[in-house]
C-alpha cells in the first residue's frame, strides 16, 4: 500500500478541524448549561465591550463627542489612578453606586455614549461592571460600552503607559 505525502497531509487536515469543532462544540456545551450569574460580567454582549487601544484611540480623536466614562470600581482605586476625564460613580455592585450611576445619567440622551470601566480585578470577576450596565440598559440608554480590562486597571491600562490621572 502506498501513501502520498498529499493524501496523509490532507487526511491530518481534516482530522485537526475535527478535533478543533469538536472542542468548540464541547466548549458551547459545557457553558450553555452553566448558570451565569445575574449581573456578571459575562452577562454584557461581546458587542457592548471595547478593548483599551480601542478606547485610546477614540480618546486621542479630534472631532467626533468624546463619551462619558464612568469608573464603577472603589473609590480609593479611583483615587489611586483613573482615566483622565472619567468620573467616579460608585460602586456597581453596591445600592447606593447604582443609585449614584442612576442619578449622575438620568438626564442624560438615552442615546449618548458611556462608557463603564471598574479594573478592580479580572474581568470575569468584577463584580461592579454587569450591575452598572444591566442598569443603564434598564434605563434605555442604547450607547453604552464596557472597557475590557482582562486582568485589572493597572496591568491593562496604565502599565501599558496610557494616560492616567490621580486624585478627587
Amino acid at each position: 500500500m502506498k501513501f502520498s505525502f498529499a493524501r496523509i497531509s490532507g487526511t491530518l487536515a481534516v482530522l485537526f478541524t475535527f478535533a478543533l469543532l469538536s472542542s468548540k462544540v464541547q466548549m458551547q456545551a459545557q457553558f450553555a448549561g452553566a448558570s451565569v450569574p445575574n449581573g456578571s460580567t459575562l452577562t454584557i454582549p461581546v458587542a457592548q465591550i471595547i478593548q483599551p487601544e480601542a478606547l485610546l484611540h477614540l480618546l486621542q480623536g479630534t472631532g467626533a463627542e468624546k463619551p462619558l466614562m464612568l469608573q464603577v470600581g472603589s473609590h480609593m482605586m479611583y483615587a489611586e489612578g483613573h482615566i483622565p476625564g472619567s468620573e467616579y460613580v460608585g460602586q456597581g455592585s453596591q445600592p447606593a453606586g447604582l443609585q449614584q450611576l442612576q442619578n449622575r445619567v438620568s438626564s442624560l440622551p438615552r442615546k449618548r455614549a458611556i462608557i463603564l470601566y471598574c479594573g478592580c480585578c479580572p474581568w470575569n470577576r468584577c463584580p461592579n461592571l454587569g450591575p452598572a450596565f444591566a442598569k443603564l440598559h434598564d434605563m434605555g440608554f442604547t450607547n453604552v460600552k464596557v472597557l475590557y480590562l482582562a486582568d485589572n486597571f493597572g496591568t491593562n491600562w496604565a502599565n501599558k503607559g496610557y494616560p492616567v490621572e490621580q486624585g478627587r
